[in-house]
C-alpha cells in the first residue's frame, strides 16, 4: 500500500505544496486585515473618518464656497492656510 509519505524513498513531490499552502494562508490573512483596516472596522487605532474632514467642517465649507464662486482663489488660499493651522493636521483640540 502506497501512502502520501513514502518514507522509503523520501517525502515525494507533494511536500512542495506545503510552502504554497502557507503562502496562501499568509496572503489571505494580510488581504483580509488590509481590507478591514481600510474600511475602519475592527481597528480601534484607526477611526473610520481619519483623514477626511467632516461634512460641516470649516475647511469643507470653504471648499464649497470656492467651488460655487463665492470667493476667489487668493482668498481661498489665505483662508485655507489659517484654517489648516487650526483645524487641519493638528486635530480638533489643537494638539499636534
Amino acid at each position: 500500500m502506497q501512502t502520501l509519505a513514502n518514507w522509503d524513498g523520501g517525502p515525494g513531490p507533494w511536500i512542495l505544496f506545503f510552502p504554497l499552502f502557507w503562502a496562501a494562508v499568509v496572503i489571505g490573512a494580510a488581504t483580509v486585515l488590509r481590507r478591514t483596516v481600510r474600511r475602519g472596522r475592527g481597528a480601534p487605532w484607526w477611526p473610520a473618518d481619519a483623514g477626511r474632514p467632516a461634512a460641516d467642517s470649516p475647511i469643507t465649507v470653504l471648499g464649497r464656497r470656492f467651488a460655487t464662486g463665492e470667493i476667489d482663489e487668493d482668498e481661498y488660499w489665505r483662508r485655507l492656510s489659517v484654517l489648516d493651522e487650526r483645524f487641519g493636521r493638528a486635530g480638533k483640540d489643537g494638539a499636534a
